[in-house]
Formats: C-alpha cells, sequence, structure tokens
C-alpha cells in the first residue's frame, strides 16, 4: 500500500502560516532539528574516538612502565650512560670588618661543563662556544671534548647572557653546574690583609687562607681592621708616595690596650678581583712579610731598656764624642757637642748616646728586654705572611750592642715595632697583635713587658720628640703626639747605600692617655725642593703620620683637648727640667 505524505505548505512571503498540528513541546526541552542536529552528533562522535585514543596512549605507556620496571632489558641497561655526579657545592662564608661591612663575599655563578664521552663534533662546538666565550681557547677546549671524561670543566662564571647564548646551541653533551665566586667589595683596599681564593674558592693567602676550612663550613669572620680608618690610612699614604716618590710604603695603626689591628695598609697593592693586578711585587705584603733595619724608632726600645734596667736614671748623662768600637767609629748626624742626659740623646736622636746606654746595660739584658716586646720573634698575626726577624746569633759584642740599640744589625717588620711600642707606652703590658675583633673588655690579658713608671716616663720622653725633636712636623692640635722618626740606609748589593733610605715615624696618641700606635714607612722616598731635599723621616715619614692621625682621630672618637704634658706637673715635670739641665 502506497501511503501519500500530505506536502508541507510552502512558505510564500507576506502570507500567514497555519497552525502547526504537532503537539507543543514540554516546558525546559529544546528540540534540536536539521543542520544543527547533524553538527551536534559529529562533534559527540569526534569527542568520542579523541577520548578513546588517549586512553589507548595512556594505557600503553603504563603498560611500558611496568614493564620496563619488572622486565628491564639487560641490553639497554649495559648501553646506558650514566650521568656524571656533579661536585657538591660550597658555601663559603662572609669576611666583614670590625664593623660589619662586607670586605669578601660570594656571588652565584654557573660554570660549563660537558660530557666528553658523548660529545660530537668537538671542534664545531669548541668553535661555536669560542663565539659565546671569548676566553676560551679552542685547542684546549678541543682537547677537552674528546677527552673521554664523564665531567670536564669547559669555563667558570659564566653571566646569565652567556649561558643563555650556550643553551640555545642545543648541545646534549653541554651542562651547567650551580658555583659561586669570591668577590671582594673593596678592591684592592684590604688585599693584604683578606687574601684571595683561587679558582675553586680555597684559600690562598690572607684571611682567606688561614681560615679556610672556618670558611668553608660557613662560619663568618669579623676582623678587627675599620673601613673608615683603612680608607683614610691608604689615601694618605698614596698621596705621600706621590710627593715623594717613594718606592712603596706600609702602615698600621693598632690599639694599644687590645692589640687589635685597626688598619694595616701595604702599597703597592692588588685588587683580589682582577688578577692582571697580582705581580709579584704588589702582592708583597710590606707591613708583616717585609723585615728591615728600623733606624732610629728603635732607640724606643733601647731608652725603655735603659730605664728599666735601674742603672740608668733620667737624670743620666753620656759622652757624645764619637765613639770607637773595635774597627767601627759610631758618629751623630748633628753633633750635641758635649755630655747629653737621656731625654736629649733621645729627642736629638743620638748614636752614640744610645750606644753608650746599651752597653752600660749590656747585651744579655738588651736581648732579653728586645724579646719581652716581641722582637726577637715572628708576630702572631692571623694571617700567613708574617717575616721572621733576622736577629744576631750567640753572644753578642759590643759592636751588635750598640749597633741594635739604634736599629741597626736587627731587621724586623713594621707591624713588631707597632706591637712593641704598644707594650710600651699602655703601661708596659705586651699583648700580640691581632686581626680579629675582640668584644668590648675582652682583650687578652698580656704579660708585663716593662714598669708602669718607665712607661709614664716613655711617653713623656716621646711627647718631647714631637714638641721638641725631629717628630715636630707630626705633631696635630689636641691630639697630643708622642713619637720617635727613624731613617736607616737601605742594603743595596750588600752594602749600605747614601743614597737610598728607609723613612719611619713610629707614634702614638693621646700621648697622655694612649689609646692608638701609629707606625708609617717610607721606601727609599727622594728630596724635593720644599723638604729641601732632605729624605729624612723628619722631613717626610712625620708630616705622613700627622696627617694620618688627624684624619682618623675623629673617627675613632679621640677628642681634642690640651697637653697635660705641657702644664706643670710636680711628679714628673720639674724631674724632666732637671734632666735637660744637666742638675
Amino acid at each position: 500500500m502506497i501511503i501519500r505524505r500530505k506536502a508541507a505548505p510552502a512558505i510564500v512571503p507576506g502570507i500567514d502560516l497555519p497552525p502547526d498540528p504537532s503537539p507543543p513541546a514540554r516546558p525546559g526541552l529544546v528540540r534540536v532539528e536539521g543542520t544543527a542536529k547533524t553538527a551536534l552528533e559529529t562533534g559527540r562522535n569526534r569527542l568520542a574516538f579523541a577520548g578513546g585514543v588517549f586512553l589507548l596512549l595512556f594505557l600503553s605507556v603504563a603498560v611500558r612502565l611496568v614493564d620496563v620496571a619488572f622486565h628491564p632489558n639487560a641490553d639497554q641497561v649495559a648501553r646506558a650512560v650514566p650521568q656524571p655526579e656533579l661536585p657538591m657545592k660550597t658555601v663559603r662564608a662572609d669576611i666583614t670588618d670590625r664593623n660589619g661591612m662586607l670586605l669578601a663575599t660570594n656571588l652565584p655563578t654557573v660554570n660549563l661543563y660537558a660530557d666528553a664521552r658523548i660529545v660530537r663534533e668537538p671542534e664545531k662546538v669548541a668553535r661555536d662556544l669560542k663565539e659565546i666565550l671569548p676566553e676560551i681557547d679552542v685547542a684546549r677546549t678541543v682537547e677537552r671534548l674528546k677527552s673521554g671524561q664523564a665531567f670536564v670543566y669547559l669555563h667558570r662564571h659564566l653571566t646569565p647572557a652567556q649561558q643563555f647564548a650556550v643553551n640555545r646551541l642545543g648541545v646534549p653533551a653541554l651542562g651547567f653546574e650551580d658555583g659561586e665566586l669570591r668577590v671582594y667589595p673593596q678592591g684592592g683596599l684590604f688585599a693584604h690583609v683578606v687574601g684571595k681564593t683561587d679558582i675553586d674558592n680555597r684559600g690562598i693567602s690572607g684571611i682567606e687562607k688561614r681560615f679556610d676550612d672556618q670558611l668553608k663550613d660557613g662560619q663568618a669572620v669579623r676582623l678587627s681592621v675599620d673601613l673608615r680608618v683603612q680608607t683614610a690610612v691608604m689615601r694618605v699614604l698614596q698621596d705621600s708616595i706621590a710627593t715623594f716618590k717613594a718606592e712603596g710604603a706600609a702602615a698600621v695603626v693598632q690599639d694599644v690596650r687590645t692589640g687589635e689591628v685597626i688598619s694595616l695598609v701595604s702599597l703597592p697593592d692588588f685588587d683580589p678581583n682582577r688578577p692582571e693586578t697580582m705581580t709579584d711585587d704588589a702582592m708583597f705584603n710590606r707591613a708583616t712579610l717585609g723585615v728591615y733595619e728600623m733606624g732610629s724608632v728603635f732607640k724606643v726600645f733601647n731608652t725603655a731598656i735603659a730605664l728599666e734596667s735601674g742603672k740608668i736614671q733620667i737624670s743620666s748623662r753620656y759622652d757624645t764624642s764619637p765613639l770607637k768600637i773595635a774597627n767601627y767609629t759610631i758618629h751623630d748626624l748633628h753633633s750635641l757637642k758635649g755630655p747629653a742626659s737621656v731625654p736629649e740623646i733621645l729627642i736629638n736622636s743620638s748614636n752614640i748616646g744610645s750606644a753608650r746606654m746599651a752597653l752600660e746595660f749590656g747585651g744579655e739584658f738588651q736581648h732579653a728586654y728586645l724579646d719581652r716586646f716581641g722582637l726577637t720573634r715572628a708576630s702572631e698575626l692571623e694571617i700567613p705572611e708574617v717575616g721572621s726577624p733576622q736577629v744576631p746569633s750567640g753572644n753578642w759584642s759590643n759592636i751588635t750592642v750598640a749597633t741594635v740599640s739604634f736599629g741597626h744589625g736587627i731587621s724586623v717588620s713594621p707591624l713588631q715595632v707597632a706591637t712593641g711600642a704598644s707594650a710600651v707606652v699602655n703601661g708596659g703590658v705586651f699583648r700580640p697583635a691581632t686581626l680579629l675583633a675582640h668584644a668590648p673588655g675582652d682583650a687578652a690579658p698580656g704579660v708585663r713587658a716593662v714598669s708602669e713608671r718607665t712607661s709614664l716616663m716613655m711617653r713623656r720622653l716621646m711627647r718631647m720628640v714631637v714638641t721638641e725633636g725631629s717628630g715636630r712636623k707630626a705633631d696635630v692640635p689636641g691630639y697630643r703626639v708622642a713619637g720617635k722618626t727613624g731613617t736607616a740606609e737601605k742594603v743595596v748589593n750588600g752594602r749600605y747605600s747614601k743614597h737610598q733610605v728607609l723613612s719611619s715615624f713610629l707614634g702614638v696618641f693621646p700621648a697622655d692617655n694612649p689609646r692608638y700606635t701609629v707606625l708609617v714607612t717610607l721606601d727609599a722616598p727622594k728630596g724635593i725642593p720644599s723638604t729641601y731635599n732632605f729624605a729624612t723621616a723628619g722631613w717626610n715619614a712625620a708630616p705622613t703620620a700627622g696627617k694620618v692621625i688627624a684624619a682618623i682621630a675623629p673617627m675613632l672618637g679621640v677628642e681634642p683637648a690640651a697637653d697635660p704634658f705641657q702644664q706643670a706637673d710636680p711628679k714628673s715635670g720639674p724631674l724632666m727640667v732637671a734632666a735637660m739641665k744637666g742638675n
């Protein structure tokens, strides 16, 4: 039977459609018909297909993981290339000054390495790396890439830009290791104190070497030095080298109460951040490693020993005519023309008077007290660069006793002179020099070197050297500087040179209540018109020390005041006057 369907009425614009005979739709349902329905069915089919594909992939990966875990292929395991073990990263601790200012710290970096076992085209890789890292040597890099080793360094301390560029090469055999770069924020300012590390961040000089294990264990080191003081001392020394055309210079500032070294400068110096500055001369520490005949600054020790001996009084007088011992004759630069008292001998720096005093108390007593002042043994300072003094051996002859009294025939470091002088003026107690900061009131107990009375007398005598003698140019109004000049002929080719000297000034301030010693040394300064072509210490080292004290005293909290030694003193003032007059 053929059933004919009634055709739907045609839609003609302008003609109303008859009502739809279909039953009304239920509320909330949308009926989709025609093209929309077809599209919806297609989307459902595709989604179902994609879900099936992902399910199959997931199942295959899961099956493979189980297979690898429980049924490994022996051949594949044998051919697998193990990843190289990277060195353990170390964290080296900081070094700071006494106020917490950074002197040495680390910056995070990366190091480039290669697994040479899987490198392809080593020559090409080396050339490509050269474009990014101009410092590398292509031939050496190729050699490393062909070494067959699992881990070879190619370059250290890459910048972020360099690391990005190497990554872009897409070489699987190249990798990066986290590293650290030791940096010194103050440049060369503390080079001879802090020292430096090598490429593997191991200490090779200075504090870095002495406390290498502690720093590698992450324990910071706080030093006694003061960044402000060091900067001021450095600038003054640099100016003096330029002014007096000296070959070098050194300076030490030390707390007389604790032995702490507040500043230690040696010039020329080097910048540990820049290897090209590290010449032999620049790396030589003139303040601690160099030992020199220090000249007349030794008369401070000689005079203290004389007063301590009990044989010599402040009023004792000595003949100052030329002194002949064996085949040697000792002269003075400026003759005193007659007997001189102990103050006059020190103020006028008489070699003859000093020698006669030393001969009176004798070589054995002299040697014992020089040892008390730390001048016959190496300093205990906490850096490796410490020189051993050159001290005459055996029983000292008369000529040895005489020349040692004015700083010849014995060689010590500037640091030793500063430390020994601290014992002379601080009340008579020797404390070893240290570069480690002490807590307030935590100084080492020290060892008695001379009596308090001798110490007081020496402070007064040294003050007179500055007010009346060769140390006048070291005086700083208000800071009561005491001290002693010293000019020693340098030994050149085994002989003393008349044209090259080591010029020094040993200073103490304030003289009435000592806080700090200052030792300044200029190596081979030249005479200039403003010094009337003299190169002796009174003309160069003394004014240099005066400038140092004027700059650092306010930083160290030393307040200017009137000089009590210039006022009447019923205990020792008349005694000094009487000694000067020969009464």
